[in-house]
């Protein structure tokens, strides 16, 4: 994933500043990373940087070369991709890097340079108390390069291995999801921690797995962990003894209710039963839901037991 990254960061800086268009052949024997043996496979992969770059909002666009208008070549025109003065205040800079400063990923702090384009400054008070939104960077970017190229992910889980298709990743509560169906299963998206996957392996072969169309990793995540309310419904759950104890870590408001040497029932609040039910798939078969019979009833419908 690193050496797509810093291909397609080639790509846009020679594009920004060669100051014309340039055909695809200049950029193959220009650009470092483009240094493919054969055409199909260089024309692969710069039709996918391209489509990349497009996504993410730069304007590449085909001109003339030349005033004889035989041949076509790609440019972005500095003044198409420059960011509007967004015309913050004082206020709002301040603002701006107070949140910079307290949120953090893998520890690492936000580039001052990136307030200074914006027009701000330093703080001199000091560095804010920081919530730390790691994981391991490089493991963050190759899985989000897995969900953006559609690459099925392998890692062992609960002490199974899983071959699933990344929809998405997401962050709630201190914790990073990727959030996929199994292959066997495309229909179950489930929620992994991804602080408890191991062995993880990304497949080489791209484009293996459609996404469904209007999918929202915000909807998959699980929202059970924030704090409950009165009126909350109560979930009685029987864990595997050797997840039991992690699964009352993760929920604000666990009751034990019993313990034998093979299981432990749990009561949990459930704030939302999408949220609940992804994170309950997680467990796999090392998790029932005991009660209430109308939460029963949901899990089997979600997972084509009922219709």
């Amino acid at each position: 994933m690193q050496k797509v990254i810093e291909r397609i960061l080639n790509l846009l800086a020679f594009l920004l500043t060669v100051g014309r268009p340039v055909t695809a052949d200049e950029i193959r024997n220009t650009v470092k990373g483009y240094d493919q043996p054969a055409d199909e496979a260089f024309r692969r992969t710069f039709e996918r940087d391209k489509d990349l770059l497009r996504t993410l909002g730069v304007p590449i666009v085909l001109r003339h070369t030349d005033i004889w208008e035989v041949e076509l070549g790609y440019v972005v025109r500095a003044e198409d991709y420059a960011i509007a003065d967004p015309g913050f205040t004082d206020e709002e800079r301040s603002a701006l890097l107070l949140a910079a400063q307290a949120v953090r990923f893998g520890g690492q702090a936000t580039e001052a340079a990136a307030i200074f384009k914006l027009g701000g400054a330093v703080s001199s008070s000091g560095a804010a108390i920081a919530a730390d939104l790691g994981h391991d960077l490089q493991l963050l970017g190759d899985l989000f390069g897995a969900v953006s190229e559609r690459r099925r992910v392998l890692f062992t889980y609960n002490d199974r291995p899983r071959t699933t298709q990344p929809y998405g990743l997401g962050h709630r509560f201190g914790h990073w999801y990727l959030l996929a169906p199994e292959a066997y299963a495309p229909d179950v998206i489930k929620a992994f921690r991804l602080d408890r996957m191991r062995e993880i392996k990304i497949d080489d072969s791209a484009e293996m797995f459609e996404r469904p169309a209007g999918f929202e990793p915000r909807k998959a995540l699980p929202e059970f962990a924030r704090p409950s309310e009165a009126s909350d419904p109560i979930a009685r759950v029987r864990f595997d003894s050797d997840v039991a104890d992690i699964a009352a870590r993760q929920a604000v408001g666990a009751v034990e209710v019993s313990r034998t040497s093979h299981s432990v029932t749990i009561d949990l609040p459930v704030t939302s039963e999408s949220g609940f039910i992804g994170w309950m798939l997680g467990f796999d078969d090392k998790a029932d839901i005991v009660s209430p019979p109308e939460l029963v009833e949901s899990f089997l419908i979600h997972v084509g037991v009922r219709t």
